[in-house]
């Protein structure tokens, strides 16, 4: 078994597929190893390192640096790359020229290992997907909801300050702007840690296998839950009711639930659903009540209440980047009322017309 595998069946493949920083192209190749190493950077994520493991660790970082010099001599290529090394990749080609066991753990330490070296937002469903091009959404964008951004900017920092922050709800209309304040969260903060990891609906069925993955992580991750609601049987509001208010595994403290809905109450329910009023079971009136206060296991929820038409105006102006004439308000009036109605979305969609 070798701790840093080839990443593809021959050398030169390594080297098309590497995507290296400009310099000496095999030492890149040689990193790009030891940072996509995902089974040993867990275990030094998850334990101390061991004498055995560091004398393992020493044999193999030299062996990388033989394979090195043999490849610069049996393919002697001048820059593959036209780019400068991150800081990741920079701390790797230190640690391959000249660094300890000790220094590959703070390695991964500090910029984890694999896809979460190299991006800042993902999704989960059955698996971890790093998104290549995320959403420039900034909170320029947003017009209004002062109060609303400014209490979730506040509790993320605190959570970003290792302070104590509890799960949100960013609760209203349609296109009233929840779902780029999220995304806002990783242009904003990504520089100190952020990720931000958006959860599809299959992937609410593995939560603890999510929570277990991230946990070692060396980054804060906002688990991003869009446009949240369930239907009155589903088993997933099991899975995110233990995840709110406890369950047998930990929630780490590097994690932090974010969800966006059009509706207060996210367990949709019907008028049969509803007991007997004259019921004597107490028990389906505790069921009842226990799928309404799902919303209210978030810590903290925000109201976006929906436009209108003077603060669609502000919004479509604001978007323009300047004041709206009279022609160019009656045209905004006249697209909202096609049926689109007043939101920051039909503002943006109108604006992206002009």
């Amino acid at each position: 078994m070798q701790l840093f595998p080839p990443l593809y069946d021959t050398p030169l493949a390594e080297l098309f597929h590497a995507r290296v920083p400009a310099g000496e192209p095999w030492a890149w190749v040689m990193c790009q190893r030891i940072l996509a190493d995902e089974a040993l950077a867990t275990r030094l994520l998850s334990e101390p390192l061991s004498p055995g493991m560091a004398d393992w660790i020493s044999q193999e970082l030299g062996h990388l640096r033989r394979e090195v010099e043999r490849l610069k001599k049996q393919y002697p290529f001048s820059d593959f790359g036209n780019r400068d090394p991150s800081a990741a990749e920079s701390a790797a080609l230190k640690v391959l020229l000249e660094g300890s066991p000790a220094a590959l753990q703070n390695l991964y330490q500090t910029f984890g290992y694999g896809i979460y070296v190299h991006h800042t937002a993902f999704l989960f469903s059955q698996r971890m997907q790093a998104i290549e091009k995320p959403d420039p959404a900034s909170f320029d964008d947003l017009v209004g909801y002062t109060r609303q951004i400014q209490t979730l900017r506040a509790n993320v920092e605190r959570f970003l300050a290792g302070k104590p922050a509890v799960p949100m709800l960013l609760y209203g209309a349609r296109g009233s702007g929840k779902s780029t304040s999220v995304k806002a969260l990783r242009t904003q903060y990504a520089d100190r840690g952020l990720r931000l990891v958006e959860v599809l609906a299959d992937g609410l069925e593995q939560l603890p296998e999510l929570l277990a993955l991230l946990a070692p992580l060396p980054y804060k991750f906002v688990l991003y839950l869009d446009d949240l609601t369930f239907a009155s049987e589903d088993a997933r509001f099991h899975k995110l009711k233990a995840l709110l208010e406890g369950a047998v595994y930990e929630r780490p403290s590097n994690v932090l639930v974010v969800a966006t809905s059009n509706r207060r109450n996210l367990v949709a329910q019907d008028w049969s659903d509803r007991p007997d009023p004259d019921a004597s079971n107490p028990a389906s009136w505790d069921t009842l009540q226990d799928k309404l206060a799902l919303a209210d296991r978030f810590g903290l929820v925000l109201t976006f209440p929906p436009f209108d038409q003077q603060h669609y105006l502000e919004a479509v102006a604001h978007i323009l980047g300047r004041e709206l004439d009279e022609g160019t308000r009656k045209a905004a009036l006249q697209f909202a009322l096609e049926g689109r109605g007043f939101s920051g979305r039909t503002a943006r969609h109108f604006a992206n017309q002009q």
